[in-house]
């Protein structure tokens, strides 16, 4: 069975059953450190989108990739200076998560986005990854949270998860939302898009949430901040693409 983010224990443990308290109690285990970057970091983050763009892969694909490359940067100690070190570890990465997802990754994209490594030298990066991630492949994200925080609330509406799901894959290169643990990330996307979508069900969401045993509500409204100024963000940058891209056309039509 292929690894689901939405439910990481499934088939593990001999088939046993587990409990959400088990993912709560297993989050901190596949947390990357927030304090362990470099400038590298955020160009090894855009490679990974533009393989995705590139190799067509799912969205989950390129969020477990990113999940990999975030913890094991936070684990080993990279030299500096050596882009094509970097290249490597996110094309292996990428080969992990395709695999935990029974995805074709195409090694002809991969060399046209200037990854062009052997498969002898993925797979021995890939074992230095497992390695280093303790093979902890099915990682805990903030996905399997959203379905029990829905279902505290009792609110049904499919768009409110596919909402927050947005946010996060949305928020995933924010290197300050490594320091939230997945179910705080998860509680906060949803707080947020019940504001966006459902302003009547908001207090709602928001008191189920909150009253969670799980969830410190102080550390929660400083990740829901956060969010809000990422989006706010997102927004002026789109504003800011339209104009140039009016002027653009604009100067243009000038020309002619």
């Amino acid at each position: 069975m292929e690894f689901d983010l939405e439910d990481p224990l499934a088939n593990f443990k001999e088939q046993q059953n587990y409990t959400i308290s088990e993912l709560f109690a297993s989050e901190t285990n596949h947390m990357p450190s927030p304090n362990c970057f470099n400038s590298t970091h955020c160009e090894a983050i855009s490679l990974i989108f533009q393989v995705q763009l590139s190799c067509n892969l799912e969205p989950f694909v390129a969020y477990l990739a990113i999940n990999y490359f975030n913890r094991f940067m936070s684990r080993q100690e990279i030299p500096q200076g050596k882009p094509w070190l970097i290249r490597l570890i996110v094309t292996s990465c990428l080969s992990l998560a395709s695999k935990m997802n029974s995805t074709h990754l195409s090694f002809s994209n991969l060399q046209r986005e200037g990854c062009k490594f052997d498969g002898e030298s993925i797979q021995k990066m890939e074992l230095v990854i497992l390695g280093a991630l303790d093979w902890r492949m099915r990682s805990i994200t903030p996905f399997p949270f959203l379905h029990f925080f829905i279902s505290l609330a009792e609110i049904k509406d499919q768009s409110l998860k596919e909402r927050a799901s947005e946010i996060i894959f949305n928020a995933h290169n924010e290197i300050k939302l490594l320091e939230y643990k997945p179910s705080t990330v998860a509680a906060a996307s949803l707080i947020y898009a019940s504001y966006e979508l459902f302003p009547q069900q908001y207090s709602i969401m928001r008191d189920t949430i909150t009253a969670c045993k799980h969830i410190d509500q102080e550390t929660l409204e400083k990740c829901v901040d956060l969010m809000q100024e990422m989006e706010r963000n997102e927004v002026k940058g789109l504003m800011k693409d339209r104009r140039f891209l009016s002027n653009e056309t604009s100067t243009k039509r000038q020309r002619i």
